[in-house]
Order: C-alpha cells, then structure tokens, then sequence
C-alpha cells in the first residue's frame, strides 16, 4: 500500500523547507514520489527540491482545486504505475483548498491500493492572523481540514504571539494537533509520528472533506444555470463587449481574464448577492468569518500570476531593487509572493524568495534556464517585466 501525504500551507509559509527536513530525517530508505502543483505559469520549486533526488511532477497553469483536477487524477494513477512509491507527498498550490485535493486522494482510494494519512498545513506564526483575515477562505480552509498544523518561524515568535497564533487556529480546528516547537529542536522521526498518529482524525477530516465537495457541486451547477439564463437575457447587449474583448485579448489575454470575469460577477453580484471580488486586507465580505465557511471561490478568481522563463543574465542590484518594491509598494500590484533562480551577470545563480514584506536572496546551482514568478492580486505585468528588464 502507498501512504499520501498532503503538505499543505499558504504562499510562502515554509511547505517546501518542511518538506526537506521530512525527507531527509523521516522518509530515509523509502520510496517517495513528490507531486507538486504550482499556482502559475512557470515551475520553481521543482529546481528548488532537485538536489534532494526526488521525482518531481510539475503541475502548472491552474490549481489542484479547480482547472487541473484532471490531470491530477491521471497524474496519480501514472505515479503509481511507473514508480510503484512507498509514499506520495503532495505540495498543493499555496493557494489550493486542502479539501479540494483530499477529494482527488479519497477517489483514487477506490480504485488504487492507497491510503490518504497526513494532512498536514504549514502555517507562518508570525502571519497567520493578518493572512486568515486578508485571504479568507483559501487559507481557512487549509486550518479546517488539517489534522496536523506545524508552525514555522515559531523561533522568532514570542511566547505571546506563540499563544495568540494557536487560539486563533483552534478557532477553526480545535482537534488538530498543532507543533509549536522550532522545527530545528525537533527531529522529522516526532514530526512523523504525530502526523501518523492522527489516524481516527483523518477519517473524520475526509468525510467533511466529501461533504464540502458535494455541497460545492451542487452550487457550481446551480450557478452554472444561473449563469445560462444571464447569458441567454443579455446576449443582444453584450454585442460590442465582445468586439472590444477581441481587440484586447491581443494585447493581454491573462489580464483582460480578469477583467471580463469580475465584469461577469459584477453583474451576477446585483441579481444573487453573491461575494465576488478582489479579497484584500480590509476585505468585508465575510469570506474569512467561521460563521460564513461555505463560499467556493477558485484561486484563479482572486489572485493573478506572472511567470516567465528566461535566459537574461541579472544584476544582483536588480532583483533587489525588485524585492524592495514589492514590499514597500503597491506599484506592481499586491505582491505576496515570488521568487525564482536566474544566472548572475558575475557568474553563478541568484536563488531569490519573497514572502509577504519580506525576501531572502541566496546563491544557487545552475538550473536549466531562469525562471521568476510573481503572484499577488492586480498584478501588473507589463511593469513587473520592465521592473526585471526582460
């Protein structure tokens, strides 16, 4: 039998550190197969987990919970059959709901000799407040069915904070067990066993997990007529839109998306009070209240991306500069996370990582080319690519 592991955490929370401290202190002597879904255009941590030796399947151009769960499907079933792994981890998007993914795990179940046992969320002590407020559903839902929550920066923490971080989790999950302890005084074989020994929890987590996927089915089709009888009352208005969509899908497919969705919604939001917009820090619409857990946005609707693969050589200064500006302006949009490894104009690699106000530059091995991705909400790419110069 195959063992799956979700590691699950917001943008930037740390899910990929955690999971090279498992690999190299828990998992040693299995087979283990990473199947990782980026969020975006372009792949990075794929070059970020190459040295530690693991197959790594990139999923990219969507999230797990919406446009590729399909391909993942598949994409299990071909793990399975080429590697036959004593355990699959899976790294959804960090802004992938962790239900959403059980769903796919808990199918496979029933036709594959598999068994679905950590469900695990990385989660940053230090933000987790601010970012269930300002990301909402996304983010609690990856607390809500998590059966076990490991903190990171808790080393920076203070015992207040510490405190406050767990109250607020327990608001949405009081039964999972949460690991406070800096992750470098605890070893990957008591991280294991605590996730391991979450088993009666785990079944609990994956019967609400099918119960929220059947709730959101129902409202997807309901939506889906909903949305038939629009189109059918307003086609004769919509005549000029969609000439002025063609002449601008020429300049910008990814951004005129956007726009003609929330132009969409907008209308919809008149007819079934619907919440559809841009979730911010000041966001009021109650997506992130415990009483209200039942909208289903998708990740697509709510956040943007832009990633791009390149062989440009860079400055140093440059992608500091960069990582300045995404943390003390909205210039380029409401940057919350990018990073990505591109080759020095002085030889060897720049590995950058910029989480929420903060970034980290470090040097790196070669990869096959350059890469960079940002993602935020209201990205403007068109400034980020000359912010970068490519």
């Amino acid at each position: 039998m195959t063992k799956i592991d979700i590691i699950s955490g917001f943008l930037g929370a740390g899910k990929t550190t955690y999971i090279k401290k498992m690999l190299e202190e828990a998992y040693k002597g299995e087979k283990v197969v990473l199947i990782e879904n980026e969020f975006g255009e372009v792949g990075i941590d794929g070059g970020f987990l190459k040295d530690a030796g693991i197959t790594i399947s990139e999923m990219n151009s969507g999230c797990i919970c919406c446009s590729l769960v399909g391909d993942f499907d598949k994409n299990l079933h071909e793990v399975l059959e080429k590697f036959s792994p004593d355990r699959i981890l899976i790294e959804p998007s960090g802004v992938g709901k962790l239900s959403d993914v059980m769903t796919s795990v808990i199918k496979l179940e029933e036709t594959a000799d598999v068994k679905l046992c950590g469900l695990v969320t990385v989660v940053n002590a230090l933000k987790a407040s601010k970012q269930m407020k300002a990301f909402g559903e996304f983010f609690n839902n990856q607390i809500e069915f998590a059966t076990t929550i490991v903190l990171s920066r808790s080393q920076t923490a203070t015992e207040d904070q510490l405190e406050f971080c767990v109250k607020q989790i327990q608001k949405f999950n009081p039964k999972a067990a949460i690991i406070t302890t800096p992750w470098d005084e605890i070893t990957g074989e008591k991280l294991l066993s605590v996730m391991e020994g979450q088993d009666n929890l785990a079944s609990e987590m994956k019967h609400l997990a099918e119960e929220a996927h059947e709730e959101h089915e129902h409202e997807h089709h309901h939506d889906h007529d909903h949305e038939h009888e629009e189109h059918e009352h307003h086609h004769h208005d919509h005549d000029h839109d969609e000439h002025e969509h063609h002449h601008d899908h020429e300049h910008d497919d990814h951004e005129h998306h956007h726009h003609d969705h929330d132009h969409d919604e907008h209308e919809h939001h008149h007819h079934d009070h619907e919440h559809h917009h841009e979730h911010g820090e000041n966001c009021t619409c109650g997506c992130h209240d415990h009483d209200h857990e039942h909208h289903h946005h998708h990740a697509d609707d709510v956040f943007t991306t832009w990633g791009k693969e390149t062989p440009h050589k860079f400055e140093r200064a440059t992608i500091e500069k960069a990582m300045k500006a995404f943390a003390k302006t909205t210039d380029y949009g409401t940057v919350i996370r990018s990073k990505g490894m591109v080759e020095d104009v002085n030889g060897g690699w720049i590995y950058f990582d910029f989480v929420d106000g903060e970034y980290e530059l470090r040097s790196g091995e070669p990869d096959y080319t350059g890469r960079l991705v940002v993602i935020g909400a209201d990205i403007d790419e068109h400034k980020i690519e000359e912010l970068f110069g490519v």
